[in-house]
């Protein structure tokens, strides 16, 4: 039903009151009645195919059935799986690179990383409980935290707690990422000044009075296309030199500085719009992958 409701909202048609009741009537049977459903959880296998190769990389993770409880963060997003693709695609992007994703929710991305063998993964969530999950999810991957005592930092990685309007400047530079990932994190208008903010500071860098006047860049793998945004800079016939273009653009890119990757479905064009203008303002170019980038 709540699929439905946004198929419909999202082609622009008029849905009954009475929808809108019978639906909200539902959620509120549910959470009332359904103490057992904040524990349902099931554990989903993912299967990729690794950098075109017949070896198949098999992530088991654990993800909530309940989303009536609020932790989006524990289920399983579109984007995620599509930027997990990519860092499979091209793992040498990622090789030795220290890499921090924003929104982790159950892990995927960083377990990706890790197959990637980069050199530093941080994982970060706002939620405490989303934090909890995945390091549930990095176990099953036989993927340890900095937090294990058992498992050598060489093989784990960092989880924190990072709610994006409470981040301090001191505590994200301390970090020196040299990609930043997000999956599926364009969602609120109200979270975006937070989210872009964050952003800006785990890209910054001691500058040169030169680098100071360029813009920083961040790279956008989105549905654009069906929510009619799309870059026509980006639309060639040679798809196989369009990908290579990109991919020298975004090496030559991370020998200067760092970037980021954002990953998104476009489910209102408003709230993309909203990013777009934070980051312009934010002095952030945005460079739009979705047509040049194809993953296994």
């Amino acid at each position: 039903m709540k699929n439905l409701i946004r198929e419909i909202e999202s082609t622009g048609g008029t849905i009954l009151d009475e929808f809108y009741e019978r639906y909200a009537c539902y959620m509120v049977s549910v959470k009332e009645n359904g103490a057992e459903k904040a524990d349902s959880w099931v554990v989903k296998c993912i299967s990729f195919l690794f950098n075109d190769s017949p070896m198949k990389v098999l992530i088991p993770l654990r993800c909530s059935l309940n989303m009536l409880q609020g932790d989006t963060g524990c289920a399983l997003w579109p984007s995620s799986l599509f930027l997990s693709e990519f860092i499979l695609s091209f793992p040498e992007v990622f090789t030795r690179k220290t890499c921090f994703e924003v929104g982790s929710g159950v892990g995927l991305v960083g377990i990706c990383l890790q197959h990637a063998k980069a050199s530093q993964v941080i994982l970060t969530d706002g939620d405490a409980s989303t934090l909890a999950n995945l390091k549930v999810n990095l176990e099953m991957n036989k993927i340890g935290n900095i937090d294990s005592k058992s498992v050598s930092g060489s093989s784990a990685v960092q989880c924190v707690h990072l709610p994006w309007e409470s981040a301090r400047e001191s505590e994200l530079q301390h970090f020196m990422p040299d990609i930043v990932l997000g999956a599926d994190v364009i969602y609120d208008p109200a979270c975006i000044p937070h989210l872009v903010r964050v952003l800006t500071l785990l890209l910054r860098r001691e500058e040169t009075v030169d680098s100071k006047s360029r813009p920083t860049p961040l790279g956008l793998v989105s549905g654009t296309e069906k929510f009619g945004y799309k870059n026509d800079d980006c639309v060639m016939s040679d798809n196989a030199k369009v990908e290579a273009t990109t991919m020298e653009f975004f090496s030559q890119e991370m020998k200067s500085r760092p970037v980021a990757l954002i990953a998104s479905v476009i489910r209102n064009i408003d709230t993309f719009n909203c990013f777009l203008d934070t980051t312009s303002q934010a002095n952030m170019v945005v460079r739009d992958l979705t047509n040049s980038i194809k993953v296994s």
